[in-house]
């Protein structure tokens, strides 16, 4: 082994410049810049893609923009709204105006009662929609009489009946068989609204039960479930077993909506102590309880 050690004076001088040479490399490699200054750049071309380039950034941001079609400003609801880019207390000076059975006929009214900026008013305001009597009442008395048309078309244009008279069983169309364009009738009710119904109420096979699943529709005030009411009603209502809430077990309790783990076994808990529910509105003092949902709940359940 001392044989591979040991080394001549010319050999260790060897290795010494070897090792010189080799750090040398090293020093030049990591401080010596070698990349050229000199890129050739053909300005015209470059300039030429980047405008195709913000050319079509553009066409993809108009494409993005969500499309606006002509709507009456009175039915402006609070996602139309935000949609349409007013704030919510704008929006809200606008219902109230509306819930006092008042109606908005031109454009500086809208803007007198919403107090919105002139910006946004010279946006959206192309896209308001007055019924024919309130934008050309000229034309509208020379070819109806005045005081017939006139009435029927405000009774039209509030949302309500002209002989103010409520609708029938009968009369009323039935809601699991209403279709979007029909529900857009109705005073509040738009094409998201409308399609929002349809898709809950297809959930369900055989569609809803009553009339009061309606509040289960995320944004549907009391108010538009009251105007949907007045026009349509459960006629086709779809079966289902209702489970005794006195021999109720916490599985069958899970399955009906609104009811979790914990809600059922305080129900269950609750039942015990009061050796079995006499009316279904005891349940309203069971520990958190979902008070507002007991009319949906009850759809499910019975006494016996």
């Amino acid at each position: 082994m001392k044989s591979h050690f040991m080394f001549s004076k010319e050999q260790r001088n060897g290795i010494f410049l070897l090792i010189l040479f080799i750090i040398g490399l090293q020093c030049i490699y990591f401080f010596v810049d070698f990349s050229s200054e000199d890129i050739s750049v053909d300005k015209e071309t470059l300039a030429q893609f980047n405008k195709e380039m913000d050319s079509l950034r553009i066409v993809k941001l108009e494409e993005r923009k969500p499309k606006i079609y002509p709507f009456n400003p009175n039915f402006i609801t609070d996602y139309k709204g935000a949609s349409l880019g007013m704030s919510n207390k704008e929006i809200d000076r606008l219902l109230i105006y509306g819930e006092q059975n008042n109606w908005i006929n031109s454009t500086k009214q809208f803007q007198e009662i919403t107090k919105i900026s002139d910006s946004l008013l010279d946006q959206i305001s192309p896209y308001f929609k007055f019924p024919e009597w309130v934008s050309n009442p000229d034309r509208v008395s020379k070819n109806h009489p005045v005081d017939n048309f006139s009435e029927q078309a405000q009774a039209r244009w509030r949302g309500g009946n002209f002989n103010n008279k409520p609708k029938t069983f009968a009369q009323k169309q039935d809601l699991n068989k209403a279709t979007a364009q029909q529900l857009q009738k109705i005073n509040g009710i738009g094409v998201v609204f409308s399609e929002r119904i349809i898709k809950f109420r297809n959930k369900f096979v055989g569609g809803f039960i009553d009339d009061v699943q309606l509040q289960d529709v995320y944004g549907l005030t009391p108010e538009i479930i009251e105007r949907i009411t007045n026009n349509f009603t459960v006629k086709t209502p779809r079966q289902i077993k209702r489970i005794n809430i006195n021999n109720a077990t916490l599985n069958n309790l899970v399955t009906i909506q609104h009811i979790d783990y914990d809600l059922a076994y305080n129900i269950i808990e609750q039942r015990q102590l009061r050796e079995g529910y006499k009316s279904l509105e005891e349940l309203k003092k069971v520990k958190d309880f979902p008070v507002n949902k007991i009319d949906i709940i009850k759809l499910y359940l019975s006494l016996d």
